[in-house]
């Protein structure tokens, strides 16, 4: 059965660092495109950022030049690194796997960043 399971959540002074981790199962991890996106209360879910079976990337705004992500096909694992955190990245992060025809959510993992 289909698992991905977030990890590396918690609370975070402002301008610190956190690196979180989506470690995947039951499915053909390095054909999907992993993604993490964020729910902010009172929010929609948007996305953070995208790495392509091909080892592209993609960023939202608010992302680039603080977040990276990454991908280890061999552990089946996708990692965002995330730098210079702000309180409002403070959310729920999630991972995401998809191809053109299905994809698959993790069950999120909360990531507080306050003074």
């Amino acid at each position: 059965q289909v698992q991905l399971v977030e990890s590396g959540g918690g609370l975070v002074q402002p301008g610190g660092s956190l690196s979180l981790s989506c470690a995947a199962s039951g499915f053909t991890f390095s054909s999907f495109a992993m993604s993490w996106y964020r729910q902010a209360p009172g929010k929609d879910r948007e996305l953070v950022a995208t790495i392509f079976s091909n080892g592209n990337t993609h960023y939202a705004d608010s992302a680039k030049g603080r977040f990276t992500i990454s991908r280890d096909n061999a552990k089946n694992t996708v990692y965002l690194q995330m730098n210079s955190l702000k309180p409002e990245d403070t959310a729920v992060y999630y991972c995401k796997a998809s191809t053109m025809y299905r994809y698959y959510w993790g069950q999120g993992t909360q990531v507080t960043v306050s003074a």
